[in-house]
Formats: structure tokens, C-alpha cells, sequence
């Protein structure tokens, strides 16, 4: 069976999708994707959050294996049931979220399932140390393979990681957002062992949502939007601003919800809480930003960029390295979440089963931040269930009853409870960390309508999304952040979602 590339007359490529498709219980994750991967090429893979890139390369490394179309490794079709089967046929992904075990040496990640035995049936350790040192050199690094793997820094475990991939023979690499925790100078030496790889006549797909990182390493970059493939160029021959029409769709900008925003920062409301030039000593450098009473701030970024580290110091769960938080013009440390909540701080992560109780009644999610306020010596499940009855009206949370278990609920209703949490006695200072993530159209409707609600009872607030609609809809004034530094500041005016991915 001949390829599509091999029909036109093309040089046969080292991976091809033709018509690709696949859906998920209905709903269409991406619709006739082609996609090609040469050997000695670096291919950039660019969309939103949703467009389809992770669904396509899920099928490539075999942990999707019912679709629709046909994928070709170096000619041939195939059709992997497990990653076991992408990796025995060359292809392996390093994920975002490392896999490496942080109680191990270098070595014994390198080698991970994979340790070469001596002839008395026991690992041979020497044999291992020796070979990932060499492999690990063959990159441009001196690392001690006996080190302890969880003490080296983050990029050095990501090319330890890469290693891994590399030993197992993988000829097709993909690396899914490889720059979203570095720093510049281990940005450098990560796109150094990348060209080396691309020099080996290997191929490579680097998915990323920094698109500067994309145009400095790619030789050609695909840009899916909306589970279609909507452009591959060679790189030289485009601009940031294009890859982000691309992205977004030409004509798109200001004409649906969440495109656009006209923000309504006012300098005249009080600053309640203030951050000033803090660093957490990994993720955030010289971070400072004001939420003022009666206000919303934005912050933007793409996944890694320090949202989630500004939100959790914020609340005291994370120590700063430097830099201090300002309360009411009072310079405050939080020792503990305890103590941020006493001072009239809360908080709404980005993951709800951090501070929810899934088998547990929903009055008690929700009274159990207001225990100290409405109880005594004895519980008063009574009142418990009143102050939750009139919320669950207000906040329209779909239940049959304050007795309902909460994981019975939609993640929409999920996250009305979260905030329900809150509403009794209103905090000075409210963080939102992803708070319309996962959630249908009705559902972030109802979520925006009571943060707005919040805001205008005179709440300070800060949002944390990488969702820039959730941002532009909600926000008085933006903070965009890129790497743990702050990009660029929007207090008025009008701002697009292009204004947004550009800073980011």
C-alpha cells in the first residue's frame, strides 16, 4: 500500500497520518488529519487548548488505539494497541509531566524496565553506569550517572528523560510542551541535544504553546484548531503573527464571548493585597502584581508558566526565596493555609478534589469552611443544611438535596460548591485557580455570573487560567506571566486573545 507522500512523488516520510480521525463517546476530538514527520526534521506542533494536538499524538505513540484513517511508520501501515507497541516500533514520547523516579540515580532512569543483566542472571551495574554516562555524554552533558535523579533540576532531568527515549532506539520523538518548566540557558542546551538528535537523521514533533520556542527550533510547524489540521508551513516563512491567526481563525477576534475584552481597571479603588517582587526560588522571579477592593485581576499564561505557584504562595502553601506579600499596606507572611484563611484569605484550586470531599453530603463541603463561625461546643447540622439550602438556590447547583454525596454532582455543580464555600462570610481576598476548566458552556456561564456577583459585593479577585476566554470575560486588568516572569500588563482598554498568546 503506497502513501500519500509516495502517491505524490514526495520522498517517504518517517511517520504519516492519512485522514485520521477519532471521537470520544460522540463528541469529535479531530476530523481528517494528515500529518507528516521526516528523518533529520524538527516539526512544531502549535493550536489551543482543544485543538486536537494531544489526540493526535496519543494515537502516534499508541495510547489512543480505535480511530479512524491509517498511520504509516516509514512506509508501512500500522495500528498500535498500546504504547508498548509505539515504542517496539521506534516511536517514544516524553510527556510534560515527567515520569521519572526521583528516588533513582541517572543510571537507573536511563535503564528504567530495561537493565541489562551480567552472566549471573543479577543487574549489572556496572555495565549500566558506563553505558549512561556514554549515552548521556553522546548529548553534550557530563552528568554523574550515580547522582540521585530527584536532586538534579528539572531540565536535567527532562534530557535524562530524553535519554531514556533515545536508548530504547525511538527514531520518532515527541516532546509535549518540553520548555514549559526552564529556564532560557536550559531552553539553550535542551534545542543544542535536539539539534544533535535531528542531526542523527531522527525526527522530531515538539508540541508547545510558546510559540518563540516553536519558530527558534522548528523546521516546519503544523497548527490544528478545533480537531483539524489547519496549516503545516516551513518555518522561515512565517511570523508569530501568523501561526497565531492560524490559531485562532482569521476574522475571529472580538466576535465571540471571551475574544475581546474592553478592561475597567480602576486606580482609585484600595489595594487590599499586593505581591512585590517575590520568587519562589524555582518557578517565579521578581512576580509582583496589586488586586484592588471590588476588582478582578487576570493572570494568563500557558501551563508552567507560575500561575499555579503564584496562586498557592498567595494562600501560604508555598515559601517565597524572596520578595513579600502585602496585606491592607501590612507586610503579612502566611505560616500556614489557616492563617491566610483567618486573615481573610480563600482559595479555589485548580484541582477541586484538593479541597473537596467527594463522599461526603454537600453541606458539609460547604460549612466546613465556616465551622468555627456558626459552632460552638456541639455540631448543628440544622444550620449546616440551612446556610447550604440557600445557597444551592442562589448558586442554582443542580441537586436533589444538601444530603446528596457531592461526587453524584456534574464538575460544573462541583465547583458552584467550591465557591459556596465562601459566600456565607465574604473572604477580602478571593484566589480562582482554573475555575472553568472542564466545565459545558452552561456551566462557565453560571461560574462567571457568580464571580462577577463576587466582585461586586467588593471581593478582591484574583483569576489564574490558561484559558485566555475564561481571562478576557472576566477580568478588569490582565497580568500576563511567561515563564515565571511577568510579560506584560493590561489595565485598560481593549485587549484581544491575540494580545493575550503574543505576551504569553
Amino acid at each position: 500500500m503506497r502513501t500519500q507522500s509516495e502517491s505524490r512523488g514526495e520522498p517517504s516520510p518517517l511517520l504519516e497520518l492519512s485522514a485520521v480521525s477519532k471521537s470520544f463517546g460522540g463528541v469529535v476530538a479531530i476530523e481528517n488529519v494528515d500529518f507528516q514527520l521526516y528523518a533529520g526534521e524538527i516539526h512544531g506542533l502549535v493550536g489551543e487548548n482543544g485543538a486536537g494536538k494531544s489526540t493526535s499524538m496519543k494515537i502516534i505513540a499508541g495510547v489512543h488505539s480505535d480511530y479512524e484513517g491509517q498511520m504509516y511508520v516509514q512506509g508501512q501501515p500500522v495500528h498500535f494497541k498500546s504504547a508498548r507497541e509505539a515504542l517496539a516500533a521506534g516511536i517514544g514520547m516524553v510527556h510534560q509531566e515527567l515520569s521519572t523516579c526521583p528516588d533513582l540515580t541517572v543510571a537507573e532512569n536511563v535503564f528504567l524496565g530495561q537493565q541489562p543483566l551480567n552472566r549471573f542472571g543479577t543487574i549489572d551495574w556496572a555495565f549500566i553506569n558506563h553505558e549512561a554516562k556514554r549515552l548521556i555524554a553522546s548529548l553534550g552533558l557530563d552528568i554523574d550517572p550515580t547522582a540521585t535523579m530527584g536532586a538534579l533540576p528539572v531540565g536535567i532531568q527532562q534530557l535524562v528523560e530524553l535519554s531514556r527515549v533515545l536508548f530504547s532506539g525511538a527514531r520518532i520523538i515527541i516532546l509535549d510542551e518540553p520548555t514549559s518548566a526552564l529556564s532560557p540557558p536550559e531552553v539553550k542546551r535542551l534545542f543544542d541535544v535536539l539539534r544533535k538528535i535531528k542531526a542523527d537523521g531522527r525526527g522530531i514533533i515538539f508540541i508547545s504553546h510558546f510559540l518563540d520556542d516553536v519558530l527558534e527550533i522548528s523546521d516546519t510547524i503544523t497548527v490544528f484548531r478545533n480537531g483539524h489540521k489547519v496549516a503545516t508551513d516551513p518555518t522561515a516563512s512565517l511570523t508569530k503573527d501568523d501561526m497565531i491567526s492560524n490559531m485562532i481563525g482569521r476574522g475571529s477576534i472580538g466576535m465571540h464571548m471571551g475574544e475581546s475584552a474592553d478592561l475597567k481597571g480602576d486606580d482609585a479603588k484600595p489595594i487590599v493585597f499586593e505581591a512585590e517582587a517575590i520568587s519562589d526560588g524555582k518557578q517565579l522571579r521578581d512576580v509582583s502584581l496589586k488586586l484592588r477592593a471590588g476588582e478582578i485581576t487576570g493572570v494568563y499564561g500557558f501551563m508552567g508558566c507560575g500561575q499555579i505557584e503564584l496562586a498557592r504562595a498567595a494562600f501560604g502553601k508555598i515559601h517565597l526565596h524572596k520578595g513579600r506579600f502585602m496585606l491592607d499596606g501590612q507586610e503579612i507572611s502566611f505560616r500556614s493555609t489557616a492563617a491566610a484563611k483567618r486573615h481573610g484569605m480563600a482559595f479555589v484550586p485548580e484541582n477541586r478534589s484538593m479541597m473537596l470531599f467527594r463522599t461526603e453530603p454537600i453541606y458539609k463541603n460547604v460549612s466546613i469552611a465556616i465551622l468555627d463561625r456558626i459552632h460552638r461546643l456541639l455540631l448543628k447540622p440544622g444550620t449546616e443544611r440551612s446556610i447550604t439550602k440557600t445557597h444551592i438556590d442562589d448558586l442554582q447547583i443542580k441537586t436533589q438535596g444538601t444530603d446528596m454525596d457531592l461526587g453524584s454532582l456534574s464538575g460544573g455543580n462541583q465547583q458552584k460548591v467550591a465557591l459556596a464555600k465562601w459566600l456565607t462570610h465574604l473572604p477580602r481576598v478571593l484566589i480562582l485557580s482554573e475555575p472553568t476548566r472542564g466545565m459545558d458552556v452552561g456551566a462557565k456561564e453560571d461560574v462567571i455570573r457568580i464571580v462577577k456577583g463576587l466582585r461586586d459585593r467588593g471581593v478582591a479577585i484574583l483569576v489564574l487560567s490558561s484559558e485566555p476566554e475564561t481571562i478576557l470575560t472576566l477580568a478588569d486588568r490582565v497580568t500576563v506571566l511567561r515563564k515565571g516572569v511577568v510579560a506584560k500588563e493590561f489595565n485598560s482598554g481593549t485587549i484581544h486573545k491575540a494580545d493575550l498568546l503574543s505576551a504569553a
